[in-house]
């Protein structure tokens, strides 16, 4: 499968301001040089757009998986559009769910709001921070007796944690042994920027990757 998906969610994540370069202090206390929000995908375009890149992601990916959940609150939007992306792009009308900050003691009750969660069960959400809503997400999904498959997020930054040489995406992997798929990567965003001839972000951005990157993202050339 053509990895267009990727050029295409960077060039809309450029024209919406969901990705911007600059710079930008992060709750890590680590100055940036660029930032990524998803919480501009706000409008029926945009956020049409990021479930079809999700969709692509995952199944370039080739991951199996049953159903999707989606961590609130953030997750609850991107969730729903990958289910609808899957189903309209790819011919898999797969169920999903999510769960509400707060259980819910009146009506149906309950934590989660959609199918009940079975089989080996996909967790999206837009980035990996501290992985503390991933760990709450598998945890909601074990409860329920299903299987946590993997996590679909949209940028990978691949950069170490406070405390650690790995990022929160490889501790994620490593603790729970399950992948974490995402639509790009810093690698990704950086070939983009070359490409683009956009040369002072791109030696801005390998100076961050060379300070706090990974181990396997340091080499040069990348």
């Amino acid at each position: 499968m053509s990895d267009s998906y990727k050029t295409e969610f960077l060039d809309l994540c450029l024209r919406i301001g969901a990705l911007r370069f600059g710079n930008f202090k992060l709750k890590s206390g680590r100055e940036s040089p660029y930032f990524f929000n998803a919480g501009l995908f706000n409008d029926g375009a945009a956020i049409a757009a990021l479930g079809r890149a999700y969709a692509a992601a995952l199944i370039a990916s080739g991951q199996r998986f049953d159903r999707l959940f989606g961590p609130a609150y953030k997750g609850i939007p991107l969730v729903t559009v990958t289910a609808a992306a899957l189903a309209e792009h790819h011919g898999l009308d797969l169920p999903f769910a999510f769960n509400r900050k707060e259980v819910k003691d009146h009506g149906e009750g309950g934590r989660l709001v959609g199918r009940a969660l079975q089989g080996r069960v996909l967790i999206v959400d837009d980035v990996i921070t501290a992985g503390t809503a991933i760990r709450e997400s598998i945890d909601i999904i074990r409860e329920a007796g299903a299987q946590p498959a993997g996590v679909l997020i949209a940028l990978d930054r691949q950069e170490c944690g406070q405390d650690s040489a790995a990022s929160a995406v490889q501790e994620i992997q490593g603790q729970f042994g399950i992948p974490v798929i995402s639509i790009v990567d810093l690698s990704d965003l950086m070939r983009h920027t070359a490409a683009h001839g956009r040369a002072e972000e791109l030696t801005a951005m390998q100076a961050y990757r060379t300070r706090y990157g990974i181990a396997e993202t340091r080499a040069p050339g990348q």
